[in-house]
């Protein structure tokens, strides 16, 4: 059964690698297409065609689109390579297929991945200096000529000639408020004589917006099936292996923390109380000394089991919760230009609430976490923590956790809303003490 699911998690993996990789291929052959036909081969550039503005804005809005499209395949072809490799899968030498229980299924020979990854390479380092960053932002600035044609000069470095980071609302700063000059850009964008641009720009800015939901999307879901998925996985790997091989050898060991023994104990006790209230009460036929100790020992030799099976259960969530914690740095350093459009996504969508919105969420925030009642929430989860790792509760760790740590969140939070958000969103904080008051 772990066979099959592993064999099958595989296979998942790597026709969805392979599915990235050839859509980010046919992007690539269809930028070249548009070469190829409209400007005599050369890179998509308004000095190499004859064009207006309005059908060059059309050809730029394409190669822009299968520019993002790339990116985004790529990442997610590394990504799925990366969990691929990680799980022991290779696919070598020309096509070749695997048999798994009469199911086939069909790798991407090595060498016809590097042909795709140059052919992309290939088309996309013509644009590099212009275009190849789905997390760039752009700043056009269109300089009119002697002639009719206007050349539009992108700006993709920082100073430091690094990759460009995104520009999010908790960046930007302004002395008048942004409310304010967003109403007098949208006001001069709606009486410009040049409405053509302006078309082209709300068409280029949607594109974009739409293409960060998306990556943003799939990150945030990447990020949280392949933990769950390795933990899974490698959870029934390690109790199949190690874990519950020893416990069936080693009968004795039964409970791993003096805790979960005077569970069991307690347990015990209440159902041998039970037994005599029933008895005495005439609900249950009165019973021999004999009865009533095999009773008892049956009760044991169950609460014995299950107890085992928790003990061996909380060994294999050390290990697992490690390989996921390990699965989930592993995708976070192999997709930085993802975390990058994820914290450009969460900031323009949490910033862009109405002020009573984030009041709202800030209080209930603060009232859950930091509030008058969260000493119980807090006693509750880190009891969770002990009981799934399986170590003994420790009543005075508890304590000076709870007495600290929410008082340390607390400061943090309204450091950032005196520091951060009173500079961006200074109504929010006005409407936030209000509703607080």
């Amino acid at each position: 059964m772990f066979n099959r699911i592993l064999r099958s998690t595989k296979r998942w993996i790597s026709n969805n690698s392979e599915n990235a990789l050839e859509e980010a291929y046919q992007s690539a052959v269809a930028i070249q297409k548009i070469e190829e036909e409209h400007f005599k081969g050369q890179k998509i550039d308004p000095k190499n065609c004859n064009y207006g503005d309005k059908v060059f804005a059309y050809f730029d809005g394409e190669l822009r689109s299968n520019l993002q499209i790339i990116n985004l395949k790529l990442g997610q072809f590394k990504t799925s390579k990366s969990v691929h490799n990680f799980l022991n899968h290779n696919g070598k030498s020309l096509k070749h297929k695997q048999e798994y229980n009469g199911l086939t299924e069909t790798i991407y020979p090595q060498d016809l991945i590097v042909e795709r990854l140059n052919f992309i390479d290939k088309i996309i380092d013509k644009y590099n200096s212009n275009y190849y960053d789905t997390s760039l932002k752009v700043i056009e600035v269109k300089e009119e000529n002697n002639s009719k044609n206007s050349v539009v000069k992108s700006i993709p470095k920082n100073r430091n000639n690094l990759e460009p980071s995104i520009e999010t609302v908790s960046d930007k700063t302004s002395v008048l408020p942004r409310s304010f000059l967003r109403t007098l850009d949208k006001i001069r964008q709606e009486i410009d004589p040049k409405s053509i641009e302006t078309e082209n720009n709300v068409i280029n800015k949607f594109r974009k917006s739409r293409y960060k939901t998306a990556i943003s999307v799939k990150f945030l879901l990447l990020l949280i099936i392949v933990p769950l998925l390795v933990h899974n996985l490698s959870k029934i790997a390690l109790g199949k292996v190690f874990v519950d091989p020893y416990f069936d050898n080693h009968e004795q060991v039964i409970f791993i923390n003096q805790d979960l023994e005077e569970e069991a104990l307690i347990e015990l006790k209440t159902f041998e109380e039970n037994l005599n209230l029933r008895t005495i009460i005439g609900l249950t036929p009165k019973l021999s000394p004999e009865e009533k100790e095999d009773k008892i020992r049956e009760k044991a030799l169950e609460l014995a089991e299950n107890f085992r099976g928790k003990s061996s259960n909380a060994i294999k969530n050390i290990f697992a919760d490690i390989l996921s914690l390990i699965a989930f740095g592993f995708v976070i350093f192999f997709s930085k230009r993802e975390l990058l459009i994820l914290k450009s996504f969460i900031d323009e969508t949490l910033y862009g609430l109405s002020d009573s919105a984030k009041a709202f969420l800030i209080i209930l925030f603060t009232d859950i976490f930091v509030g008058f009642h969260s000493p119980h929430g807090w006693e509750i989860i880190l009891e969770s923590i002990t009981r799934h790792f399986g170590l003994p509760e420790n009543r005075d760790f508890n304590f000076l956790f709870i007495a600290t740590f929410p008082v340390i969140l607390d400061t943090v939070l309204k450091y950032w809303i005196f520091r951060y958000l009173n500079r961006i969103s200074p109504s929010a904080v006005a409407t936030y003490k209000n509703m607080n008051e």
